[in-house]
């Protein structure tokens, strides 16, 4: 029997992709409510302000743009917006109540937008396949493709939501759910991303490096640390 989850268990969509690409960052902003702001962050925030106003449609060429759609998905206990989801007239679509004219059908295409280019992890992809998953669950359609747009590039890339894809989506809000019901916070695990994070100096990553607490210390007085 597939489990349903109550609205007020419901977790953040976007958070999964902080979760996929750091866990000890998705526990530190969703678990402990921490949250340090940076360069990054900000203007990342700016660059999203017109993607998530809900009072902007537009019409262009039989094709029906909504940005800032709220979604969802019970199974998998999550919630959240859609930055831009496109709705392009197809026979072999499903009709949306309460868009376009009584009898027309549309294919269901999201589009995430990110300010910087083409990542190597797979942070983005996941987040984008969990919006398309919500989609699926809420419109009872399929959603096979969407896309991520990137600032810096200006240009979108095509994502296909495979089986595997969506797989790796359910077990990631399963995980999530299990760690945020325990308050748990994972233990630092360094990467490259770490000197970037808006939480660097929340999460002290270096004390990783088989330091004591007191180890770190006495170098960081000392001015070893930088």
């Amino acid at each position: 029997m597939e489990e349903y989850y109550l609205e007020d268990d419901y977790l953040m969509l976007s958070g999964l992709q902080h979760f996929t690409y750091c866990r000890r960052q998705w526990a530190l902003i969703h678990v402990e409510q921490q949250w340090q702001e940076n360069f990054q962050t900000v203007s990342g925030e700016i660059f999203h302000e017109r993607t998530h106003d809900s009072t902007i449609h537009e019409v262009r060429k039989g094709t029906i743009i909504t940005r800032g759609m709220k979604i969802e998905s019970k199974t998998m206990g999550l919630s959240g917006n859609c930055d831009v989801v496109e709705f392009h007239l197809d026979k072999e679509g499903i009709p949306i109540r309460g868009l376009g004219k009584e009898g027309e059908k549309y294919r269901v295409v999201p589009i995430e937008y990110k300010k910087g280019k083409p990542k190597e992890h797979e942070a983005d992809v996941i987040q984008l396949c969990a919006q398309a998953m919500c989609l699926e669950e809420m419109l009872l359609c399929e959603i096979s493709y969407g896309y991520l747009y990137y600032g810096e590039t200006k240009r979108r890339t095509e994502v296909e939501f495979t089986d595997e894809l969506k797989e790796r989506v359910r077990s990631y809000a399963k995980e999530m759910h299990q760690y945020y019901k325990r308050g748990y916070t994972p233990k630092v695990r360094v990467h490259k991303g770490c000197r970037s994070c808006s939480l660097k100096d929340i999460c002290l990553p270096k004390l990783n490096k088989n330091l004591s607490v007191e180890q770190y210390m006495k170098r960081f007085m000392e001015g070893e640390e930088k």
